[in-house]
């Protein structure tokens, strides 16, 4: 067994006491409203979760890791149900007894659920429902998620099931949460600007369709924005006890793995790029990429270069604010942190060595992904989730957990495993301490926790036939229970649900009948609207808009009319001491500013190279393409005309201020990147994930990448007052209403250093 870190073992410890005494409290057996007696677990509040018949198939279906959100019945079969479990063990089909949803044949009036999200008064809950099916072979049809909100919760009440008004039509809106100020925070495949052209997104990895972010909606008004773009796709938002909308999202930011197929193997993917993102782009006979760096497996476009080549491929947690401002990864958690291994960038130069679990580092508990996040109720900063392998498991693996709230150092973050080690993936040959496959963790306000369970340690694979399949995995909510140091599942919270239904896919007629996945369970009650409190600018900025005698407010104001946001940096040469993956050693060309970590070589930067994520990518072949696109990364074009322009400088750079500061405007509600580059224009230090903006937004770092306790020369974070940020709002008040004429600002200063 592996030990549970001290930090964390009162809390286990108080979380098995709770269980033992819920168990011990159990009256005697009780005949549910389904399946056979049990003994029923008695909980302090009812619990929403949803029915699915299963899907077998994990590649983009209803409970795969991404791509989970299509309403055809091929990705997701109709019969599920929105289901309330009472403390006292009884169960009521809510969706049901609202007049929705059907048994045996599925057909217009069949149904789908997912996801429900209780209302800050614990008398309401949205969730989201695809409706309708064939009604007949070879019958096609349209079916999207909508989101829905049900009142009526109690035991004697009549549930009443409304569709929520104004939200996007003909798209799949999923993981709907209120907000504090009841707008509705949700997942959409609505494309970044409303464009059905560009629908679906596609993701990174397959160019498979994959939601585009978070979309907040006033749905009294109609009132609808984007929070943040996601590439590859943003799952299960909360609102923490903080205020902060924590979620996960996918960062896969490498280039493109079937364009590499293509070009390498011809394999067939048909991927082009567009010559832009509007509806009439010509199609190219072209898929250049220019960031970031070439994949390992391209050693045509590696060979001669010092480059190692790069892959990404993370689920980690994330935070931002109600309003879209300030994302990041929560606490500025990353792979550092959470990861047992990545590579170098440069293999030519001894500084820089892979990173591996035996790095030293506070948290010894490495994780591969974090889905799923729930905060514990009784520990405020504490955060749930699934650690589970990409495919064959319907996003179900290990129970862990981590501690971040407001102000923790990531140094100071540590990683429980919940359940043991040995569940965070399938196998065929078990040891004694994998208990199973788990998915949805839901702590308790009684330090209990429930999660969907599956007794299968195995792949899933399709045990039936195409017209009547079946599944390896039988999904129960379960109470997990203390074995040794860890948890692992305990008695059921119901009997077990089962439903016999049929529908048209849609050549042939399928059938099921047995037990139905039970997922997404989440605690009906009562919580007190958090109230978030935004970040000052820090003192070092705000000076320097007093000294340039512009009212942050005014420069806001352009943005938010020219679409703009504005990103600013103490000093870019400094990086986080635990980053020996990529140049650290960085110093301002021609100037006296530098960050030196150790002896060795010495890196000139003098730009910092902006990225836009635009949707150029095809795939399926120039005469005959498949709808929407891939984003590939684009030298930022929309902000460019704001920035000085530059003579023989990277496209869509700014360069640095002498004291390694940066500032720059940038287009607001698109994802963005970017690279620390050379005089002579070699990529340094590339950023390894997408960040979004919103208009008006001013948001600062203090560092290239972000300093937990001390900076690669055992620094604290800089604080300087950033010469740069200084340059362009002198240059802003000039110029501030029409696009600037082009103004040479090469950079004359000495041949870089080495």
């Amino acid at each position: 067994m592996l030990a549970t870190p001290l930090l964390h073992r009162a809390s286990v410890r108080r979380s098995a006491a709770a269980i033992l005494a819920v168990v011990a409290l159990a009256g005697a057996s009780r005949h549910l409203s389904v399946g056979h007696a049990q003994t029923v677990v008695p909980l302090p509040n009812p619990i929403l979760f949803v029915t699915q018949v299963p899907v077998p198939a994990d590649f983009t279906t209803i409970g795969s890791l991404f791509g989970n959100h299509q309403g055809d019945v091929h990705s997701v079969a109709r019969g599920g149900d929105l289901w309330i479990r009472y403390g006292d063990g009884t169960l009521k089909n809510l969706t049901q007894a609202a007049g929705y949803g059907v048994n045996g044949f599925q057909g217009p009036a069949g149904i789908a659920v997912r996801e429900p999200s209780v209302h800050w008064t614990g008398t309401r809950a949205l969730f989201s429902m695809v409706i309708g099916g064939a009604s007949r072979q070879y019958e096609l049809g349209s079916y999207h998620w909508q989101i829905y909100e049900i009142t009526g919760l109690g035991p004697s009440d009549t549930p009443v099931i409304t569709r929520v008004a104004n939200q996007p039509e003909d798209y799949n809106n999923v993981s709907p949460i209120y907000g504090t100020d009841d707008r509705i925070i949700f997942t959409s495949d609505r494309a970044r600007n409303g464009m059905p052209h560009l629908s679906p997104q596609r993701d990174e990895y397959e160019v498979a369709p994959v939601v585009t972010g978070l979309y907040s909606l006033d749905p009294s008004t109609g009132d609808l924005f984007l929070m943040q773009q996601s590439p590859s796709g943003s799952f299960s938002p909360q609102i923490d006890s903080f205020g902060r909308v924590v979620y996960v999202r996918w960062d896969h930011l490498q280039r493109d793995q079937l364009a590499d197929g293509d070009a390498t193997s011809n394999a067939g993917y048909g991927t082009f790029n567009y010559a832009s993102e509007a509806a009439t782009a010509a199609r190219l006979n072209d898929r250049t990429e220019v960031f970031p760096e070439p994949r390992g497996s391209r050693t045509d476009l590696l060979a001669g270069t010092n480059l190692e080549g790069h892959t990404f491929n993370d689920f980690f947690p994330w935070m931002i604010n109600e309003d879209g401002t300030e994302e990041e990864t929560i606490n500025h958690l990353g792979r550092h942190e959470f990861h047992g291994y990545f590579n170098r960038v440069f293999n030519d130069d001894p500084n820089l060595r892979e990173f591996t679990s035996s790095t030293p580092r506070t948290n010894p508990n490495v994780i591969d992904n974090f889905l799923h996040i729930k905060e514990d109720p009784m520990t405020p900063g504490t955060y749930y989730g699934t650690d589970a392998p990409e495919f064959r498991t319907h996003a179900a693996g290990q129970v862990v957990r981590f501690n971040a709230p407001p102000g923790l150092n990531p140094d100071s973050t540590i990683v429980t495993y919940v359940t043991h080690r040995d569940t965070h993936s399938y196998t065929d040959t078990p040891s004694v301490n994998h208990s199973g496959l788990y998915r949805n963790p839901l702590p308790l306000v009684n330090g209990a926790v429930v999660a969907t369970h599956t007794t299968s340690t195995q792949a899933d694979i399709n045990t039936g036939t195409r017209t009547a399949p079946g599944s390896r995995y039988a999904f129960r909510l379960k109470v997990l229970t203390p074995t040794g140091a860890v948890m692992s599942a305990g008695p059921a919270l119901t009997t077990g649900i089962s439903k016999s239904v049929s529908w048209w896919d849609p050549d042939v007629l399928v059938s099921y009948s047995g037990p139905l996945w039970e997922l997404d369970p989440v605690e009906v009650r009562a919580r007190t609207r958090p109230t978030h409190v935004p970040t000052p600018l820090p003192p070092s900025i705000q000076q320097v808009f007093a000294q340039q005698n512009v009212p942050v407010s005014q420069l806001q104001a352009f943005m938010r009319t020219y679409n703009l946001a504005l990103i600013v940096s103490n000093n870019v040469t400094t990086r986080d001491r635990a980053d020996r993956q990529q140049p650290f050693n960085l110093r301002v060309f021609g100037a006296n500013t530098q960050s030196i970590g150790t002896g060795g070589r010495i890196y000139d930067v003098s730009h910092l190279q902006i990225f836009q994520a635009d949707q150029l990518r095809g795939i399926g072949g120039i005469a005959n393409p498949r709808p929407g696109r891939r984003v590939i990364a684009q030298p930022m074009w929309e902000a460019a005309g704001r920035n000085p322009q530059l003579t023989g400088a990277p496209a869509g750079s700014v360069v640095l201020g002498v004291d390694g500061s940066t500032a720059a405007f940038v287009p607001a509600r698109r994802a963005l990147s970017w690279q620390l580059t050379s005089p002579t224009g070699t990529p340094v230090v590339r950023e390894r994930y997408w960040l979004t903006m919103q208009p008006g937004e001013v948001r600062v770092c203090t560092s290239c990448h972000g300093i937990n306790t001390a900076d690669q020369a055992n620094r604290p974070a800089p604080t300087n007052q950033p010469e740069a940020l200084r340059q362009l709002l002198a240059y802003w008040k000039t110029t501030s209403l029409a696009p600037p004429a082009p103004v040479n600002f090469r950079i004359e200063r000495p041949t870089a250093g080495q």
